[in-house]
C-alpha cells in the first residue's frame, strides 16, 4: 500500500505553487499595465458589451513585447504592447482584436482560472503517484517517465481550454455582429506574428494547431445553423 502522505504533500505543494504564481502574475501586471484607450477597439468592445447585456469592457495593455492575449485570475483581460504594435502597423485588424478579447472573456466566463488551479495540484499528485509505482519497476527513470505522462496531461488539458474559449469566443463574435471571419483569419496569422515554426506535434502543444482551431470553429457554425442559433 502506498501511503498517502506524498500525494497529499503534491497536493499542498500544487495549491501553494498555483497561488504563489497567480500572486506574481497579478503584481506585474499590476506594475507594468495601463487601462486600452483605442477608439476602434472601443467600439467593438462595446459590441460585444452590448452583446453580452455589460455596460462596458475593461481592457488593459500590459508592456511586454511577446505577442500574447491573457485573462488573469481576478477576472482582468489583457492584450500585451507587442500585440497592440501589430495592430497599429496595420498587420493586424480592428476587428481580430476584437476576437483575442473576446477569447480571454471566454477563459474568464468558463471559470478556467479555477479549473487550471485544480489541474495542477491534481497533477502534483498524479505525478508523485506514477513516480512511485514507476519507480518499483524501472527505478532511476520513473520519475523522468512519469513528468512526461504528466506534461502531455497539462498540455491535452490547456488544449481542451483553448477550443471552449474560442467556441465562446466565436458565439459572442457571431451575436456582435462581428462574425468568426476575423478569428480565422488571425489564426492564419499568429505562426508569424508570435514566430513560432509549428515544429511540435499538437499533442505536445498547450494550444491546438491552426487547422484544428478554425475547423472546430467552422463545426460550431455548422451546428448552430442547423439548430436556428
Amino acid at each position: 500500500m502506498f501511503k498517502l502522505t506524498p500525494i497529499l504533500l503534491a497536493v499542498l505543494y500544487g495549491l501553494v505553487m498555483y497561488r504563489f504564481s497567480v500572486w506574481r502574475t497579478q503584481k506585474a501586471l499590476d506594475e507594468q499595465s495601463t487601462e486600452l484607450a483605442d477608439r476602434g477597439l472601443k467600439i467593438l468592445c462595446d459590441d460585444m458589451a452590448a452583446a453580452l447585456d455589460l455596460p462596458r469592457i475593461k481592457v488593459h495593455i500590459y508592456e511586454i513585447d511577446p505577442v500574447n492575449g491573457l485573462a488573469a485570475p481576478d477576472g482582468r483581460i489583457f492584450i500585451t504592447r507587442g500585440f497592440y504594435n501589430k495592430y497599429r502597423s496595420g498587420e493586424v485588424t480592428a476587428e481580430e482584436m476584437a476576437t483575442v478579447i473576446a477569447h480571454e472573456l471566454g477563459h474568464v466566463a468558463l471559470g478556467h482560472a479555477r479549473r487550471r488551479m485544480i489541474d495542477f495540484s491534481g497533477q502534483n499528485a498524479l505525478r508523485t503517484t506514477l513516480a512511485m509505482i514507476l519507480n518499483r519497476f524501472i527505478p532511476g527513470i520513473g520519475v523522468f517517465i512519469a513528468n512526461i505522462l504528466t506534461s502531455l496531461l497539462a498540455a491535452r488539458l490547456s488544449r481542451r481550454d483553448e477550443y471552449e474559449a474560442d467556441a465562446y469566443a466565436s458565439a459572442l463574435l457571431v451575436k456582435a455582429g462581428i462574425g468568426t471571419a476575423p478569428q480565422k483569419s488571425l489564426f492564419e496569422k499568429l505562426e508569424h506574428l508570435t514566430g513560432a515554426k509549428g515544429a511540435s506535434p499538437a499533442w505536445l502543444l498547450s494550444h491546438p494547431k491552426t487547422p484544428e482551431r478554425i475547423k472546430a470553429i467552422e463545426a460550431n457554425e455548422i451546428k448552430w445553423k442547423v439548430s436556428g442559433a
